[in-house]
């Protein structure tokens, strides 16, 4: 079902339409300058999908609270252009159906959108406004470079990130408009006036979150590469979710980190790796990149699952994370990798299990980087740890947490006789781990 929450904006002559989607800002947006350049007048689009909505399991996720919030900055600034962001709830299809009926559009605009889901539905939508002569464009701006922009020289895809990298950085020393600000929109936004629907209206309810600001200071991002494995101490961005919905330029981020932190360049490279990954080889979002491993003999023990998810594992540093992402919707770096490790080579648990979790949980959550890093993680991935790579949670967090402040912050029953023995012995997991690996490996041996 279509529901509006303001009647169309009165207008008699043609228009175009910019559609926001994971781009939730005006500043420096590749699209939405395209758009204003097109010489009608531009009514700013935005859809909330049932299609992505409704597989959603908490009804006060906190990406819907953070999305709004971006929605009213937004709104605050285009009312300020003296226009407004036109809100549907429906399927995009069903939306456009309708707007194309109802107005006299020329041309559209979105940005790029890497996702399987996305790019069907942004090739359904094409086709069908082309149908009815109406021009389709979707602009390159989440990434500074595209997947197919960064290639081997014979033209394939790369698939170890090191190589990728040197080459991505290579591209942009020959190219560093790559990354120049743009002016802020000029040209005519179409002049009216609705209302934001409340989230309530669309089957949510608001909840608290918090995200990293950006720009982060200076001390920080020079400081990344010494302390960003500490999850004891204040040293990431935490910038991930402004990336993943938009509310951030990726370009303004590189520019921070070109003078300051090849450490933190690298971090945003590694999320336009994933990206490419996942669109030369969408088969990563169902199963192993190395498809041999998706024959690994899993256990999936239900009670085991059940310790990781909320935490009581009997881990410490594992506990932490768990509690952390439920808590906040964000888990440290470090520990995403050791939480990883241990239900994928520890537990034995399929890493698509894991994967979904933090997919339920995260604010930052970006379908690339979290299959991307979960695969690293279990060593099915295409630059994965391998195999016979299994952290040991006992020296990780001697290591990164080595006075336990991060531990007792959120596992306040640590040391104490409530909190649990740990849940297997280190040792035993890991022979268990290589030799279940190993199975597949000596298979695949040439």
């Amino acid at each position: 079902m279509l529901k509006t929450f303001s009647p169309l904006p009165p207008t008699q002559g043609p228009l175009n339409i910019f559609w926001f989607r994971r781009d939730l800002r005006l500043r420096d947006h590749r699209g939405l300058a395209m758009a204003m350049a097109s010489g009608l007048p531009v009514m700013p689009l935005f859809i909330f999908d049932p299609d992505i909505l409704e597989p959603l399991e908490d009804r006060d996720d906190r990406r819907l609270s953070l999305i709004m919030d971006a929605l009213m900055r937004m709104q605050e600034d285009l009312g300020r252009r003296n226009s407004a962001l036109y809100v549907i709830h429906a399927r995009p299809a069903q939306a456009w159906e309708w707007l194309t009926r109802s107005l006299d559009i020329r041309e559209v605009f979105c940005t790029e959108d890497y996702e399987p889901y996305a790019r069907r539905r942004d090739d359904h939508i094409s086709e069908g406004l082309c149908r009815q002569g109406i021009a389709f464009h979707a602009v390159k701006d989440q990434v500074v470079f595209g997947p197919a922009e960064v290639l081997k020289p014979d033209g394939k895809p790369y698939t170890v990130f090191t190589p990728y990298s040197r080459r991505w950085k290579e591209r942009l020393a020959s190219d560093p408009g790559a990354i120049s600000p743009l002016p802020d929109p000029a040209g005519p936004f179409l002049s009216f006036i609705t209302r934001l629907p409340s989230l309530e209206e669309i089957g949510f309810r608001a909840s608290a979150y918090e995200t990293g600001s950006f720009p982060p200071v200076s001390d920080l991002i020079s400081g990344y590469a010494d302390h960003r494995d500490r999850p004891d101490l204040a040293g990431t961005s935490r910038i991930g979710a402004l990336l993943r919905f938009g509310t951030i330029p990726v370009r303004e981020a590189v520019s921070l980190a070109l003078g300051l932190s090849e450490t933190w360049l690298n971090e945003l490279i590694w999320r336009e790796f994933f990206m490419q990954v996942m669109w030369h080889f969408p088969h990563v979002t169902e199963g192993a990149f190395r498809s041999e491993y998706d024959a690994l003999p899993w256990i999936n023990d239900p009670g085991d699952m059940k310790r990781w998810m909320e935490g009581t594992t009997g881990f410490p540093i594992v506990d932490a994370g768990m509690r952390e992402l439920l808590a906040t919707g964000f888990m440290h770096n470090r520990v995403r990798m050791i939480v990883a490790s241990f239900l994928s080579k520890h537990l034995l648990i399929d890493w698509r299990i894991g994967e979904a979790w933090f997919a339920r949980h995260l604010l930052d959550y970006e379908l690339a980087s979290n299959n991307g890093n979960w695969q690293w993680a279990a060593g099915t991935g295409c630059d994965a740890a391998p195999y016979f790579r299994i952290f040991n949670p006992w020296t990780q967090q001697q290591k990164f947490d080595p006075h336990s402040d991060y531990i007792r912050r959120w596992v306040p029953e640590f040391g104490r006789s409530g909190y649990p023995r740990p849940m297997l012995d280190h040792a035993q997991a890991r022979v268990r781990c290589l030799t279940a690996y190993g199975s597949i490996s000596r298979k695949t041996r040439p």
